[in-house]
């Protein structure tokens, strides 16, 4: 039975609720409150009367979680002349009214296969789980897929629990919140038992995972990465936009410093040079300006041993020669003015870097948020880039690098992965949210990663996903450390996001088990 007070408004309690766990990720990390908050929906849900008012009550706590969460996306809109900045306000709206339909998911899946007697047992917390790990996993599937903020990243501030991805991934470390938060409500219903054996053995996982992971190999001392922030944001756009080139390009040129003695990788975030880099193009392209040239001016800051990653745009066309697309491409330059394999960004944000239905859209007044009329389009996927003198690149463009399981070549398995981003979007809340999720991914890849933003948060993150450096938000600098080095493929770089599915399938076998054995 609930609390009479919680009787009375169960909807209303659990949105409020979501609204408050929120506070869990980042920039605030308050990941207790998402805890307490995450127990109050369990309770509310197990006491739910029927099917339908747990789906409910899970649906609320979504639709106050996922608006506070994703609040910075209605900073996108402010730079959308196409489209009134109050409109996005309205998208966080319908989209955290979508996104709730999988807390609704779990929610609904707990109430009907682990609810049994009048209160909560080990049984319940384990199929809600179970349940959450699933839902979650399709949140990062369906409809192009949308995993911003699991569970799982408020573990991030968190040393030791958050070393247990690299053996389970996002999505089942998601369900360990929930058992963490399902203890907490055992507790509170003097499951003493129960709740015991959760906390010991979410603490003995986190000991032997924390003891099993090897230490990060040391940085390269005879290697160097060179990050740049210029803190130039959306708001610097001039309406020149040739002039807004120059500017930007200039400003990275007298960030980058010099070469030293040592080689040195020189890497600039997403979407800054704003000049088209490769030979081939038809002359009214370039619009006056020489690739060769512009090329030559980025190489003259390299030294014999140098390499840059570069971010921007590749035009592609049809056996007519007529554009059909672009692509948000990254490309190795070297010191001879030469670039090396491209990457074109797979993993496109809808209403962002392209309209879907434009056909339909368009004419109601609807554009994406990305500067220009000609939509991206998708490369393959993961892909590895060779990067002389400093091994290969695994390359993830802004957006790509949220998705657990989707970040590698498996077949090709890089040093390192470059995150290049334009985080000068996403407000204040955003950027933060967006390098905790990039901190996931090091961990879960035993992978080191260089992200480089125009306005910040700039980082060197080490394979276990420690930050080695960070230029924060607003600042303009030079980020410049030892590269840091890969450790051996963990279990998570071996199996994927299966380990996701054993693990809900682990918690439905645990609490058949348990109940067989209270019988």
């Amino acid at each position: 039975m609930l609390h009479p007070i919680l009787s009375r408004r169960p909807v209303l309690i659990a949105f409020a609720a979501g609204l408050v766990s929120a506070t869990g990720f980042a920039p605030l990390e308050l990941w207790p409150v998402l805890l307490a908050a995450l127990a109050l929906l369990l309770h509310l849900v197990f006491a739910a009367p029927t099917l339908r008012a747990a789906m409910l009550r899970g649906w609320a706590f979504g639709v106050g979680h996922f608006t506070v969460g994703n609040n910075w996306i209605q900073h996108a809109f402010d730079f959308q002349d196409k489209m009134p900045p109050a409109l996005g306000y309205g998208a966080v709206a319908l989209l955290a009214l979508y996104l709730a339909v999988y807390p609704a998911l779990a929610m609904g899946l707990a109430w009907k296969f682990g609810r049994r007697g009048d209160t909560p047992d080990a049984g319940f917390v384990l199929i809600a789980a179970a349940a959450w790990i699933v839902a979650e996993w399709l949140r990062g599937g369906l409809f192009t897929g949308y995993p911003w903020n699991p569970l799982a990243v408020a573990w991030v501030p968190v040393p030791g629990v958050r070393d247990i991805a690299a053996f389970t991934g996002t999505y089942a470390l998601s369900g360990i919140a929930i058992l963490a938060a399902g203890a907490l409500l055992l507790a509170l219903r003097r499951r003493w038992h129960a709740a015991g054996t959760f906390a010991a053995t979410l603490l003995a996982v986190t000991a032997v995972t924390t003891l099993a992971r090897p230490e990060a190999p040391a940085p390269a001392a005879r290697r160097t990465v060179a990050i740049v922030q210029p803190n130039i944001g959306q708001e610097d756009v001039l309406s020149d936009y040739r002039s807004y080139s120059a500017h930007v390009l200039e400003r990275l040129i007298a960030l980058s410093g010099k070469p030293g003695a040592r080689p040195r990788l020189l890497l600039w975030p997403e979407g800054m040079v704003n000049y088209y880099l490769e030979d081939g193009y038809r002359p009214y392209w370039y619009d006056g300006h020489d690739p060769r040239y512009i090329r030559a001016r980025i190489a003259a800051l390299l030294g014999p041993g140098d390499m840059a990653l570069l971010s921007g745009n590749a035009l592609r066309f049809d056996e007519r020669d007529r554009i059909y697309g672009a692509g948000n491409s990254v490309w190795p330059l070297a010191p001879s003015g030469m670039l090396g394999t491209r990457y074109d960004k797979a993993h496109l944000v809808p209403y962002g870097e392209y309209l879907p239905l434009r056909a339909l859209l368009a004419p109601l007044g609807l554009a994406r948020l990305v500067m220009g009329d000609i939509d991206f389009l998708p490369g393959p996927g993961p892909r590895t880039i060779p990067v002389p003198g400093f091994g290969k690149a695994g390359i993830q463009v802004c957006y790509e690098i949220i998705f657990s399981g989707a970040v590698v070549d498996r077949a090709d398995r890089p040093d390192f992965i470059f995150n290049p981003s334009n985080d000068a979007w996403f407000g204040s809340w955003g950027p933060p949210q967006h390098l905790a999720q990039a901190r996931l991914r090091a961990i879960e890849e035993g992978l080191p990663v260089l992200r480089a933003t125009p306005t910040g948060v700039s980082a060197v993150i080490d394979a276990r996903g420690r930050l080695m450096g960070t230029i924060g938000a607003g600042r303009e600098g030079l980020l410049e450390l030892p590269m840091p080095g890969p450790l051996p493929p963990t279990l998570f770089a071996r199996l994927g996001n299966w380990l996701a599915f054993a693990a809900a399938a682990l918690f439905v076998v645990m609490t058949i088990a348990i109940r067989r054995a209270a019988r």
